[in-house]
């Protein structure tokens, strides 16, 4: 009993904070208000957004997750102290992914699989997060191991939903520079023995937005825009870590490339 309190959160938080989120996502489809359009003229230019109830319901479940996770952790007997911002980065970027998939989706069926799935998702990272907070914990290599694949599941699935959902490039650009940019740096932080690595998660970040960029008018389905992009996000971030463990560079380079061809031939064939 002790150590299930010690190495899992207290379900009655866990639950608060899942239906918390959950209760944001479908008051999304309950309510029907008429969105506003922001605007912002200079000099050549003219940008619009147009500020619907998904997203500000999605931006709103974000926050609430950050300071759900921050809450939650609190619980943890192994914190000591510490700062939890690392353990609620990745919830509160799932929380805005996931939110941008159910504005997408449509009522029906579709949705509410959607939903379901969601919310799976978060309780999983929910959990993960709570069990990385100690490296000790017997559960520690799985959760860093899951946390580590749901986090570039879930930047493909942003990708995709980007492209669907047409998001104009001056919108797509900061979204996805600083998704790649945080997913290097919780991977890195997982990986690496808790050391942030800020220069390489910016420059995966860069590189991103800067495929991105080129990417963006190509006649790409969904699914090739996101692993165009997934394929470099991943091999740089593998070879960060190589890198950071002094292997030679032929050697860390073999990785890295065997993914991005991979990765990118399959985004050739797939539509």
């Amino acid at each position: 009993m002790q150590d299930h309190q010690r190495y899992l959160p207290d379900s009655n938080r866990v639950g608060v904070l899942a239906a918390a989120v959950l209760l944001a996502y479908a008051l999304t489809r309950l309510a029907n208000l008429p969105g506003v359009t922001l605007t912002l003229q200079l000099p050549g230019f003219y940008f619009s957004y147009a500020l619907t109830i998904g997203t500000a319901m999605t931006l709103m479940a974000s926050g609430l997750t950050a300071a759900g996770m921050d809450w939650l952790l609190h619980s943890h007997p192994g914190l000591e102290g510490s700062r939890t911002l690392e353990h609620w980065l990745l919830p509160t970027l799932t929380t805005f992914i996931i939110g941008v998939l159910l504005d997408i989706l449509p009522s029906g069926s579709v949705w509410w699989v959607g939903f379901i799935v969601g919310a799976t998702i978060l309780i999983a990272v929910f959990l993960a997060e709570y069990i990385a907070v100690d490296p000790g914990a017997p559960l520690y290599p799985l959760a860093s191991a899951g946390l580590i694949a749901l986090s570039y599941a879930l930047f493909l699935l942003f990708m995709i939903a980007l492209r669907i959902g047409g998001a104009r490039l001056f919108l797509s650009i900061p979204a996805i520079f600083l998704a790649s940019g945080l997913v290097t740096l919780r991977t890195l932080r997982l990986r690496l023995s808790g050391r942030w690595d800020f220069p390489w998660s910016f420059g995966v970040g860069l590189v991103s937005a800067q495929l991105a960029a080129g990417l963006h008018y190509w006649p790409l389905s969904a699914l090739q825009f996101g692993l165009m992009l997934l394929g470099p996000v991943y091999s740089l971030t593998a070879l960060a870590y190589s890198l950071g463990q002094a292997i030679p560079l032929r050697s860390a380079l073999r990785e890295p490339g065997i993914i991005v061809a991979a990765l990118w031939v399959a985004a050739i064939f797939v539509r």
